[in-house]
């Protein structure tokens, strides 16, 4: 029980075995989860806890080089709902976002899982 008006935030636990799935559905002809591969888009391997547009044998659009944050599950969140409007404008991920709050979270575990 919370006090103080205190609110709890929703539990994100999501299932990595799904999130694979996503992946592979939603990210794998852009994106790989192994490290030191870059495709289309730079290698997700170990993103959580990476600081944006850091791999330094990708070549970044200047919307995520100038980017100053780490990615996070929240800002994995943020950014995978709507990537073109999140980066600002001039980024080259053209990927119009997943809306689905449960393949969010299973894709982020799968993303975590990857380091």
């Amino acid at each position: 029980m919370l006090c103080c008006g205190a609110h709890a935030l929703p539990a994100r636990a999501g299932d990595a075995g799904a999130g694979a799935d996503v992946f592979k559905q939603e990210c794998a002809e852009c994106h790989t989860t192994r490290q030191g591969h870059n495709k289309k888009g730079p290698s997700l391997f170990g993103i959580v806890g990476r600081h944006a547009g850091s791999i330094a044998d990708y070549s970044y659009s200047d919307a995520l080089k100038n980017a100053d944050w780490v990615w996070t599950e929240d800002k994995l969140h943020w950014y995978l709902s709507q990537p073109a409007k999140q980066a600002n404008p001039g980024t080259k991920m053209k990927y119009p976002g997943l809306d689905d709050a449960r393949q969010l979270d299973d894709l982020i575990a799968y993303l975590q899982s990857n380091h």
